[in-house]
């Protein structure tokens, strides 16, 4: 599972074996490469601003340290055994949030996110399935790797005017140095000693990052469907975690196609997207159910303070007008309505509906292993019937608790597949049936919903 990245590298340490491409070289001769708790050593616990760490990784370790002469900057270190090492300088205050992406399977971040498993580019991780509790990964088609034999072979290359920086010399606003890192590289390429320049990785190629295909912050925001405008606000506050770009070009932030559309599909399928399906129309941050039970307490308690007689005789000369009375029977249905919670334990229900489904899929699959006429569960339009009690169950909590419904709904879904081997398409079309079958709202809304939290497609 690589975790998702959006961390801007500064430099590459002298000594790595993969080359950040643009970025400058940094003497790194402060770091032990060959011993990770020594690394860590140097930042952990040994003064104000600083800190350290090493972890074993599935193949291989990590490790970073904050720089003792530049705490606002720190050496991240991530060794493999076939594939060499990294050695990359990160804002300090991003180092251990990046520290812990290169932990799973990525070995390498280029292209503002694209990531490297020593065989497979990726797409930048954003989707989650959590059916699964993980990204989602995306092949890149048609990716190439280009290595550092490559970018030398490109052109001409003058290793004396490159150049190798001090750490206190890094600007990590302005990291880039344009047009001299062929210089740079070669410079590297001289002192560099271990792996062929031609296993070295500096960056990829594919039909997607081509430059003409690339996006700016209008054509991200149209993607995304948002206005550029909240875009930029995103940008400037560091929120709704906008990805990181995959170039700059003229001074302006561009992103790749799918980059966009992944982004996109992220926000549909969180708490606010899926609260644009199921909110209430006049009340956005309200799910539809609270909704209807706030109006239908308050026609009740409207009736019951005005139509009654003898309840309407209590109000006073000036406040016996039914607007009046309506007021205090809407301030009284909210006090219902809004203390759902108080009146229904959603979390146990959840936990109730889920373990009802699961045990009806159970059943189903017992049926049919007993019945060796039944038909093929792989053929078009087949799925496992749910109960009518738990689908009007699972259809109240999706009306009246659409963020524990989306749980819910993930949690079966990656239940059946680990516990009772049911593909994870068969088990979410069997859900989309039973609210066909059992369910309150139409099928649009049940579509728009199920498309936000059922398992994303790989």
């Amino acid at each position: 599972m690589a975790l998702h990245y959006n961390y801007r590298p500064v430099a590459n340490g002298l000594r790595t074996d993969h080359p950040i491409e643009g970025l400058p070289f940094v003497d790194d001769s402060l770091l032990d490469l060959d011993d990770p708790d020594a690394i860590e050593a140097i930042g952990r616990g040994t003064g104000e601003g600083m800190w350290g760490r090493t972890d074993r990784c599935r193949e291989g370790w990590a490790a970073f340290t904050t720089d003792p002469r530049r705490t606002d900057l720190a050496w991240l270190v991530r060794w493999h055994p076939e594939h060499g090492r990294s050695v990359i300088v990160y804002r300090d205050e991003d180092a251990a949030g990046a520290y812990t992406t290169y932990e799973e399977e990525a070995l390498l971040f280029r292209s503002g996110g694209y990531w490297f498993d020593g065989t497979t580019w990726y797409r930048p991780s954003q989707v989650f399935d959590a059916s699964r509790e993980t990204y989602v990964n995306r092949p890149v088609p048609g990716s190439v790797t280009a290595s550092a034999a490559d970018r030398l072979k490109a052109g001409r290359t003058d290793p004396s005017r490159g150049v190798v920086l001090d750490i206190v010399n890094v600007d990590p606003d302005s990291p880039r140095r344009g047009t001299r890192w062929s210089d740079d590289l070669a410079l590297w390429a001289q002192q560099h000693i271990g792996r062929p320049l031609g296993e070295c990785v500096v960056g990829l190629s594919a039909p997607e990052l081509n430059p003409e295909q690339l996006l700016g912050v209008t054509e991200l925001a149209e993607t995304a469907e948002i206005a550029a405008s909240t875009l930029r606000a995103y940008q400037a506050r560091g929120e709704g975690d906008v990805p990181i770009p995959q170039a700059v070009v003229g001074g302006r932030d561009m992103w790749s196609r799918p980059v966009a559309e992944d982004w996109a599909e992220r926000r549909r399928r969180s708490h606010e997207g899926i609260a644009e399906v199921l909110g209430d129309q006049e009340h956005p941050n309200l799910d539809r159910g609270v909704a209807e039970l706030w109006q239908e307490f308050t026609r009740q308690f409207t009736s019951r303070l005005w139509d009654n007689m003898t309840w309407r005789k209590r109000f006073a000369l000036r406040w016996r007008t039914k607007t009046a009375v309506e007021e205090i029977a809407t301030d009284l249905a909210w006090n219902v309505a809004g203390g759902l919670r108080r009146i229904v334990p959603i979390s146990e229900l959840g936990a109730t509906v889920h373990d009802s489904v699961l045990y009806q899929f159970a059943a189903w699959l017992r049926l049919i292993e007993n019945d060796p006429g039944f038909d093929d569960l792989n053929a078009p339009g087949a799925y496992l019937p749910t109960g009518r009690q738990a689908g009007h169950m699972l259809d109240w909590l999706i009306r009246h608790h659409h963020s524990q419904a989306a749980h819910v709904v993930a949690t079966i879904v990656g239940d059946a597949e680990s516990e009772l081997k049911i593909p994870a398409a068969l088990a979410g079309y069997s859900l989309r049936k039973a609210m066909s079958e059992h369910g309150k709202l139409d099928a649009e809304t049940y579509n728009a919903f199920f498309d936000r939290a059922l398992p994303p497609e790989s």
